[in-house]
């Protein structure tokens, strides 16, 4: 009995840890967003509150905490209230199953550094990933507005055409393991052995899928400003626009610790065993590994959204059917192929 209330307090404690964590990431992904572009654009940026105006994401909380919550009258006032909290709750629940580190002893007790390590991984990634878009449908269709309707309805669009390519770019990777789960893909990576370098065509895809499934520029297009004014959060104020914020900003930090960990060999650091270096040392230089990929990966994002600009929809279309989906297709045949005659 002691050893399982022992397992959930840990459980429990992991997950407090990343979600404060990611909350925080978050926060300052914004901040890093809004320097960059001010720096793209050769503007300053928020640089007031706080020093280097490092305490701007706590006075936009505040801004959004005081605001009023404005509801349309003809509005379906419970669904409109709903789909940020699907939004949110799939960012943050994606994360549960992404190793951030190997594993650490604490008081002769061998603690993975992972909230949950299942057998099926990567089905379950993919799985939420799909949930997503609920909420962005449900709040454009609940809104009773034609800009919000029409945001929504292209979200869903988005991502059938893209999910497809998504889980098929994944595949090469699982032959090549043998295994759904990430913690096992991960090791698979020891040294160099990156899925990056084993399998760049799934990659490329990967990659471009998860900018369409975040809504990120140059696929942004459920929330085209010069179209639909603000797509599927046209209606959303106060805090509930604030949740849509956290969940894309979240997505995106998310999908960068997925491609770390899928691709960039997670957190690994190449052949950091052979140095002969104290068990705690490893276990930190793996965790600072890890964020200093998933950091790259979501300056990479913030990059091409300042310097790309947004695809009409037809291109969109025309590139998730017609480009990335026989890509994805073609390097599943020739993984299965090399591994089927090796």
């Amino acid at each position: 009995m002691q050893d399982w209330l022992t397992d959930i307090l840990i459980t429990l404690a992991k997950v407090v840890v990343v979600e404060l964590v990611l909350l925080t990431a978050v926060a300052y992904t914004v901040y890093a967003e809004r320097r960059v572009s001010a720096f793209v654009q050769n503007r300053l940026g928020p640089n007031r509150v706080g020093p280097q105006g490092l305490l701007q994401p706590i006075a936009d909380v505040l801004k959004l905490l005081m605001k009023e919550d404005i509801v349309p009258a003809n509005a379906n006032k419970f669904v409109h209230t709903l789909a940020p909290g699907i939004s949110i709750f799939v960012a943050l629940s994606t994360i549960a199953v992404v190793p951030f580190g190997d594993k650490i002893f604490i008081a002769g007790r061998e603690i993975k550094l992972q909230i949950a390590d299942v057998n099926i991984g990567i089905l379950y990634i993919l799985a939420l990933l799909s949930l997503g878009v609920y909420g962005i449908t449900l709040s454009g269709w609940a809104s009773n507005s034609k800009y919000s309707l029409l945001g929504g309805l292209r979200s869903s669009a988005q991502m059938i055409s893209y999910e497809l390519s998504m889980g098929l770019s994944v595949i090469g990777i699982i032959l090549i393991n043998g295994s759904f789960k990430l913690d096992t893909i991960v090791q698979n990576q020891y040294g160099w052995k990156w899925n990056i370098i084993l399998q760049p065509i799934g990659f490329i895809t990967f990659l471009v899928a998860s900018f369409a499934e975040t809504n990120r520029t140059p696929f942004d297009l459920p929330e085209a400003e010069q179209e639909l004014v603000g797509g599927y959060h046209t209606e959303y104020s106060s805090m509930k626009f604030a949740m849509f914020f956290l969940a894309e900003y979240a997505a995106v930090i998310v999908s960068s610790s997925v491609i770390t960990t899928l691709f960039l060999g997670g957190w690994q650091f190449p052949y950091l065993q052979t140095f002969g270096l104290p068990a705690l040392a490893v276990s930190i230089i793996q965790i600072l590994t890890f964020c200093a990929k998933v950091a790259f990966m979501v300056l990479f994002f913030i990059w091409v959204r300042w310097t790309i600009p947004r695809f009409r929809y037809d291109q969109l279309m025309k590139i998730g059917w017609t480009v990335m989906l026989p890509l994805a297709l073609l390097n599943l045949v020739a993984t299965a192929l090399v591994l089927a005659f090796l």
